[in-house]
């Protein structure tokens, strides 16, 4: 049982609405087809394709057998394809399928709905403001790290 003291602490609540959000998202991800970080790995390809293994672990930030692992699992359902590079056969670029394009209007459709799910009844200044909360917190955060 988790402590009423670390219960009543405003990051463990964060925690809890982070882990809701995220489970919903994978509820509805996943009628697509996609799996967990996958729609992050689409969207980089949106706006660019034909990227290595390393650029899209380090735009992601996360470890590049992650990323390995999950093209793996995005090529078997169709959504991307690797080459190897024509210049230096050692490093695999990460291309979109017509799967992959196709999926953008779903995708993005989940998370515009999400976002209205999440933040009924907040006024625009309450969003901005909650918003703007966030990013210290993530600057906070990354300052430490």
């Amino acid at each position: 049982m988790i402590s009423r003291a670390l219960q009543d602490t405003t990051g463990y609540l964060l925690a809890q609405v982070c882990k809701r959000k995220r489970v919903r998202a994978h509820a509805l991800l996943e009628e697509l087809r996609l799996g967990r970080g996958q729609p992050f790995v689409l969207s980089v390809l949106w706006d660019k394709e034909g990227i290595s293994h390393s650029e899209l672990a380090e735009t992601l930030d996360v470890q590049p057998a992650t990323v390995t692992n999950m093209l793996k699992r995005m090529e078997k359902a169709g959504f991307v394809e690797r080459r190897q590079d024509a210049e230096d056969q050692r490093v695999s670029r990460v291309y979109l399928t017509d799967a992959g394009r196709d999926v953008r209007g779903a995708v993005e459709r989940v998370w515009h709905g999400l976002e209205e799910q999440t933040f009924a009844g907040f006024t625009l200044e309450e969003r901005v403001l909650f918003r703007r909360l966030l990013l210290q917190i993530h600057q906070n955060l990354n300052r430490e790290a």
